[in-house]
């Protein structure tokens, strides 16, 4: 069976080569017959084996809340294929899991010639034909959960592959992937036309669905007809506090390539450890807040065209003018971290910009360190604008697990996370953050100024993890579709 298997195969791809260099329709005809051929010659595993393909058509190393899906899934006991662009590495706890298996999709790039339209549709037919091979190749799933966005090809492709081998289709709707294209394209583009009409069409074949607010649920329900249930973004147990400890640990790592993080050069005493925040007595090991130490703020990005950096930026250089008016605030190291088409740009704006009092950095950390950097910080801003207005940034999910106050820019559905005046402050432009900072860092290592209140409250308010709410809400659906199997 697998000669047979293997032989369709073979033809599907020469098909596929010789409609590419000549435009066959015959030739495509022949292709498709071969792909369904080998769709229902493979061999079928059992029904309710117990696997599930966990899929997402982006880097899996940047796709947190489907490595949190997977991560629940083996705990209950399913075997899980965790499928998805391989351009960064996740979590160790995902890599070394026994019952994850990653299978990784190569992120082909076409070339940039001809019409926009033209290298979009040509994209979207090769990832088809490659997510239908690679689905071709692993066992048989019981159901497969998707990420949407992005949804095109794969929904449809999916769809198809779950009609076929009598699989369940379960879509967890991050975003929308028109709204997505349309701050690239704009809204009147026909890509956005297109994708818009494909995530309605489609949209509407999953046996289940998730979705990351209340907002998007009732968007889903009136605009979609849709069902799907509110699976809120929780931060799972690896966010938390750093200790001192910890955080003089990760300081000292970072300061090898970051030279914000390294303290001025100090020969006077040899058993004193220093980073610009920490000293470690290596007598005693105790480690303490440098005094006088700068504040350390965070922000974490894809540097898309949802986020606007320029917003902190004019803050930072208010910041600056505030300090040089001699208004007492600290200094502040600014750390951004994330990979994205945008990061050149902004990197370039801040090259240009000359600070006194403020240093910013830019790095990619290892996903081990990026929970304790958060830990460690005193304050994350988060710039994103939902494209869709829907969807919550993941990111102040993460900081408010690592009892993070934050400063958020403000969208229709913001208000579902982040309580103004609770746990941070919501503001509307570059001037309103300037002054939120300035309110924020002044005296900011008391015990009673307003940002280690906030603190104090993201530490009472014990907020539910991601463990206790993918139990209560996924692990009933997924338990039912596996009985009803």
């Amino acid at each position: 069976m697998d000669g047979v298997k293997n032989i369709f195969y073979l033809i599907t791809w020469i098909a596929l080569a010789v409609f590419w260099l000549y435009g066959s329709g015959f030739l495509f005809i022949i292709f498709m017959l071969g792909f369904f051929a080998s769709l229902l010659i493979c061999n079928k595993n059992p029904e309710g084996n117990g696997h599930v393909c966990v899929l997402v058509l982006g880097d899996l190393g940047r796709s947190p809340r489907m490595n949190y899906h997977a991560l629940s899934l083996a705990r209950h006991g399913f075997s899980v294929t965790l499928t998805g662009f391989l351009e960064t590495n996740p979590h160790h706890n995902v890599l070394n899991h026994e019952k994850i298996k990653i299978c990784p999709i190569s992120n082909i790039k076409t070339l940039k010639v001809g019409p926009r339209i033209g290298q979009y549709i040509i994209k979207v037919i090769i990832q088809a034909l490659q997510l239908f091979y690679v689905l071709l190749n692993m066992d048989t799933p019981s159901y497969i959960l998707l990420q949407n966005p992005p949804g095109l090809p794969s929904i449809a492709v999916t769809r198809l592959f779950c009609f076929l081998r009598k699989s369940q289709l379960i879509i967890d709707w991050h975003n929308y992937g028109y709204s997505i294209l349309s701050l690239t394209n704009g809204p009147e583009s026909p890509v956005v036309h297109i994708s818009k009409w494909y995530e309605h069409i489609f949209g509407r074949f999953s046996k289940y669905n998730f979705c990351v607010t209340n907002a998007m649920k009732e968007d889903l329900l009136v605009n979609w007809r849709i069902k799907a249930t509110t699976l809120y973004d929780k931060p799972p147990s690896m966010f938390q506090e750093t200790t001192l400890q910890l955080q003089h640990k990760l300081f000292m790592k970072l300061s090898v390539d970051y030279p914000q993080f390294k303290a001025p050069l100090d020969p006077s005493d040899f058993n004193i450890e220093k980073s610009a925040f920490t000293e470690l007595n290596k007598k005693n090991g105790i480690v303490i807040h440098t005094k006088g130490r700068p504040a350390l703020l965070i922000s974490s990005t894809s540097w898309t065209e949802d986020e606007d950096f320029t917003v902190l930026l004019r803050a930072l250089q208010d910041y600056e003018e505030l300090i040089r008016n001699g208004i007492k605030l600290p200094p502040l190291v600014c750390v951004i971290t994330g990979k994205g088409p945008l990061k050149k740009y902004y990197t370039q704006l801040m090259e240009e910009m000359h600070f006194n009092h403020i240093q910013i950095c830019t790095p990619w950390l290892e996903a081990e360190d990026y929970p304790l950097l958060l830990g460690s910080a005193d304050l994350g801003v988060c710039l994103h604008k939902s494209s869709s207005g829907l969807d919550l940034p993941m990111k102040v999910v993460d900081m408010f697990g690592c009892c993070l106050p934050v400063c958020a820019v403000n969208f229709k559905c913001l208000h579902e996370l982040v309580k103004h005046e609770e746990n941070g402050f919501i503001f509307e432009d570059s001037k309103e953050l300037a002054e939120q900072l300035q309110v924020l860092f002044s005296d900011f290592q008391s015990d009673s100024c307003k940002l280690n209140r906030f603190r104090q409250n993201l530490r009472e308010s014990k907020q539910m993890r991601w463990d206790e709410s993918w139990d209560q809400t996924v692990l009933p659906i997924i338990g039912g579709c596996s009985k009803a199997r």
